[in-house]
C-alpha cells in the first residue's frame, strides 16, 4: 500500500510540471510547502491535497481554455487558495465557482485579481521572496514550519497550515518582517491540529481573510 502511495504521488507531481498547451498558466505552486515526513496532515490527506490541486487546475484550464489569464492552484486540508491575475470579474468568479464545486473541496479562497498576468521576472521574484520566508520560520523556534505552506503573489506571502493560534500569529508575524513583503494573509485551520479534520461540503468562493501589514515594504516592482 506505501508504494501504492508513492507511486500515485509521483505520478501527481509529474502532472503538476507538465507544460500547459492552452495559453494560459495554470499551476499548483507553493513555495516551501511542508515536507510529507514531518507535515501534520497525514499521508492520505497530504495525497488527497495534491490530486485536489492537480483535478482543479485541470478543469480550471478546460473551461477558461483560450483565456489568457495566470492562476496558481493550492490545496491544503481540502482548502483550495486560487492566486493569480484574469481579465474580469466574470472570470475570477468563474474559477472560484468551478473550484468549489471539484470535488472533495471544502473551501475556496479566491484572491484572484483583475490584471494582466505577471511577468516571468515578477513570478520569479516572488519564488524568491517565498524561500526568504520558508528560512525566516526555519529560524524561529515557535513556528511549526513544516506544517505550513507559504504561498507568494505579488509580494502577498499566504500562509495556510494546520497550527495553534500562537503559531498562526507567530508566523504571519515573522514573515511581515522579511524586507520585500508587501502583505501578509492567514488561511490557517487553527481548529485542524490534533482535530478531526472538518468534512467536505460545496462552499462558495469567498472566505473572510485575516491581514498583516508589511512593516517593511519592498521596492515596487
Amino acid at each position: 500500500m506505501k508504494l501504492a502511495h508513492k507511486q500515485i504521488l509521483a505520478a501527481v507531481i509529474a502532472a503538476l510540471v507538465l507544460p500547459a498547451c492552452a495559453p494560459l498558466v495554470i499551476g499548483a505552486i507553493a513555495a516551501g510547502t511542508a515536507t510529507v515526513a514531518t507535515d501534520r496532515r497525514s499521508t492520505g490527506t497530504q495525497l488527497d491535497d495534491k490530486t485536489i490541486q492537480v483535478r482543479v487546475a485541470n478543469e480550471l484550464r478546460d473551461a477558461l481554455r483560450g483565456s489568457d489569464i495566470h492562476i496558481n492552484v493550492n490545496s491544503f486540508e481540502r482548502r483550495v487558495l486560487l492566486t493569480g491575475e484574469v481579465g474580469s470579474d466574470a472570470v475570477k468568479a468563474q474559477a472560484g465557482a468551478i473550484a468549489s464545486r471539484s470535488k472533495d473541496v471544502r473551501l475556496v479562497n479566491n484572491e484572484l485579481i483583475i490584471a494582466p498576468p505577471s511577468s516571468f521576472g515578477e513570478r520569479t521574484d516572488d519564488n524568491t521572496l517565498g524561500v526568504r520566508v520558508r528560512a525566516a520560520f526555519v529560524n524561529t523556534r515557535e513556528i511549526a514550519f513544516n506544517s505550513i505552506d507559504i504561498v507568494t503573489e505579488r509580494r502577498t506571502i499566504y500562509l495556510m497550515g494546520a497550527v495553534t493560534q500562537k503559531e498562526a500569529d507567530v508566523a504571519a508575524h515573522v514573515a511581515s518582517r522579511v524586507p520585500g513583503v508587501k502583505q501578509v494573509v492567514k488561511l490557517f485551520d487553527v481548529a485542524g491540529v490534533g482535530a478531526t479534520p472538518p468534512s467536505a461540503t460545496q462552499t462558495p468562493a469567498t472566505a473572510p481573510i485575516t491581514a498583516a501589514p508589511a512593516s517593511t515594504p519592498g521596492a515596487p516592482r
